[in-house]
């Protein structure tokens, strides 16, 4: 496993952020070229939205597939090998010529970017305690953020120059520079890739628990609502809300540039709030459930009223309130879970997350395509978010690592004997 304290936990934590921007740079560019490329491969918009979805059938499954294997095997050869891959596929979408290929191209993709969640939350897990895992994971989550935002955003500015493969070719290929710093930096424990010796719970014990069935429903209902802004964003700024490509460039990177900033401050005042004496169980689920709930009643809001100016200023304010949500979500599942589970629990979690992406970007075309309207997509995902504010009230309990059937029995062997060797 990787080693780093002091500043080389800064210096892994710089490299899992750009990363992670770079992760969501490369999934949102199709989203910033959808109008361009079902205009090329006359696409209707459930043909679309199964373009969209495609990355999640892959993403969601391959989680599980991810999650065992940072628990099992050295994380830096793991992480690289998944990057490799989705910034091939990135690059290769720039000289597809069929939707079938763009289709393969995508669950490529997801299998890839698969890997960015159960790897981050494994090493922050390990290397950031309790009172410093908010801002870590605030930091790590923006990356999340700023990549849609400056997908939309420079994306948005080179496609309307040089077309929309040009983007793909340029984000794909460009990536992989990254690889070198991350090679360098991270030191290999091992001489080869290998199994690690630590042990951890299985996943069927890690699903028998009811936090774990509360988290990963709230990463549901959370994934619907995101990748539905995520895929559908720039196409209901350019064709319900009349914005041009260039201002929808524009104006669409601000929810995700407003979303970046909560995440951070908010993942700040929690770990704030617990250094000060807070528990993690009140501060973790107010985040967590005011933002949801908060970014429910802000969306519908912004479906709702006719102009477009502050149709646009509530999506960016109900970005700022998922922010509050994001910043402190995953810090509750590394703390729950403990540094032995956190890549395998993440793994479960988000595959059960990013089946709502794959539901999300269909149900979203086919509404759109039956009404002609966005209103009611928008109103089924401020549903989701509530629902998810739910899970975490019933399900979720004390925020508090849990002792797992393998903690529990060496405890059992060291207490025998310790009571033979006083007899």
């Amino acid at each position: 496993m990787i080693a780093a304290r002091g500043s080389g936990q800064w210096g892994l934590l710089a490299l899992l952020l750009s990363a992670v921007t770079i992760n969501y740079i490369d999934r949102g560019s199709l989203s910033v070229a959808a109008p361009l490329v079902s205009r090329e491969f006359s696409l209707s918009p459930a043909q679309l939205g199964l373009l969209f979805s495609a990355f999640f059938w892959s993403y969601a499954v391959f989680q599980l597939v991810a999650g065992w294997l940072v628990d099992r095997y050295e994380v830096k050869w793991v992480y690289a090998a998944g990057f490799l891959l989705w910034s091939l596929a990135t690059a290769a979408t720039g000289l597809l010529t069929s939707f079938a290929g763009l289709l393969l191209m995508r669950f490529l993709l997801g299998i890839g970017e698969s890997v960015n969640i159960p790897a981050c939350s494994k090493i922050l897990a390990r290397h950031f305690p309790e009172q410093q895992r908010g801002f870590a994971n605030g930091l790590v989550d923006a990356g999340t953020k700023i990549g849609p935002g400056l997908s939309t955003l420079v994306g948005g500015l080179l496609i309307e120059q040089y077309g929309w493969r040009a983007l793909f070719l340029g984000v794909g290929l460009g990536s992989l520079l990254w690889l070198v710093p991350w090679l360098w930096y991270v030191p290999s424990n091992e001489s080869s890739p290998g199994p690690q010796t630590g042990r951890g719970p299985s996943m069927l014990e890690i699903l028998r628990r009811r936090e774990a069935w509360g988290t990963s429903l709230g990463m549901f209902t959370l994934g619907y609502a995101w990748y539905f802004l995520l895929s559908w964003l720039p196409t209901y700024l350019v064709k319900e809300r009349g914005f041009s490509l260039s201002a929808m460039a524009v104006f669409g990177s601000l929810p995700f540039w407003g979303m970046a900033v909560t995440s951070i401050a908010g993942g700040w005042a929690s770990d704030r709030w617990i250094a000060g004496g807070g528990t993690p169980t009140r501060v973790r689920k107010t985040f967590v459930i005011t933002g949801l709930l908060l970014c429910a009643a802000l969306m519908l809001s912004a479906a709702f009223v006719a102009d477009r100016s502050i149709s646009l200023g509530l999506l960016i304010a109900a970005s700022l309130s998922l922010g509050i949500f994001t910043s402190n979500v995953w810090a509750v599942t590394q703390t729950l879970a403990g540094p032995e589970a956190a890549g395998r629990w993440a793994g479960i979690q988000n595959a059960i997350g990013n089946l709502g992406g794959v539901i999300s970007p269909v149900v979203t075309g086919l509404i759109v395509g039956g009404t002609g309207s966005f209103f009611l997509a928008f109103a089924v995902a401020s549903v989701m978010l509530v629902l998810g504010a739910a899970a975490y009230l019933t399900l979720v309990g004390e925020i508090a690592p849990l002792i797992w059937a393998q903690g529990r029995a060496e405890e059992a062997a060291a207490g025998r004997a310790a009571s033979q060797q006083s007899v």
